[in-house]
């Protein structure tokens, strides 16, 4: 039986499904060689560093993130959906989740640079034309909620034996409906509406 040739992809496969079932903690050279079955000499050949194979996990998780909750979005309500995605992805992926929120974002110094680097630029277009309200209020909004999201997403993917889901949306919707009336409490002027 001829020998397996192992590949940078089956590597960096194997790293991902490590860190999806067990934490990223466990993304060691003796568990991928492990999980794939040979000598941790091909593993040291694909890979410099563990820090470079632990960067291609994260580009990963990304990729299967933006995926997912591509997947579980309500057309007809973009903006609740998209929250309620993040809170299932803890739920039902708790390492990826804590993976893709604990990653170092390189070259953010801001909550606006982060509001740009993380979310999809034509959301808060979506939302003002859902809600009636101008784009600057929309970017506040979904800023707010993205925030919120990520704190209560950590906090539900890091609980024993877990909060309800139920109660999270909950939570969820009561910060959307206080950050909403703050911002209708102060609406947007009408030469303000395209607010660039």
């Amino acid at each position: 039986m001829p020998k397996q040739r192992i590949t940078k992809e089956m590597v960096v496969d194997a790293a991902f499904g490590i860190a999806r079932s067990e934490g990223m903690e466990q993304v060691l050279v003796k568990n991928i060689a492990k999980k794939i079955g040979c000598s941790v000499q091909p593993i040291y050949s694909y890979c410099e560093n563990m820090e470079g194979l632990r960067r291609e996990v994260v580009d990963k998780t990304c990729g299967f993130i933006q995926e997912y909750v591509a997947a579980h979005l309500d057309c007809g309500d973009l903006f609740r959906s998209t929250g309620r995605a993040y809170i299932q992805l803890a739920k039902e992926e708790p390492h990826l989740f804590r993976i893709f929120i604990l990653h170092r974002r390189e070259g953010v110094s801001s909550l606006e640079e982060l509001y740009r680097s993380e979310t999809n630029p034509h959301m808060a277009q979506e939302i003002a034309r859902q809600l009636n309200i101008c784009e600057k209020q929309a970017r506040w909004l979904h800023l707010h909620m993205l925030i919120y999201t990520i704190g209560i997403g950590t906090i539900f993917s890091m609980t024993t034996p877990g909060i309800s889901p139920e109660e999270i949306y909950r939570q969820q919707e009561e910060a959307y409906e206080a950050f909403l009336k703050q911002i209708l409490a102060n609406p947007c002027k009408d030469t303000e509406r395209d607010c660039g």
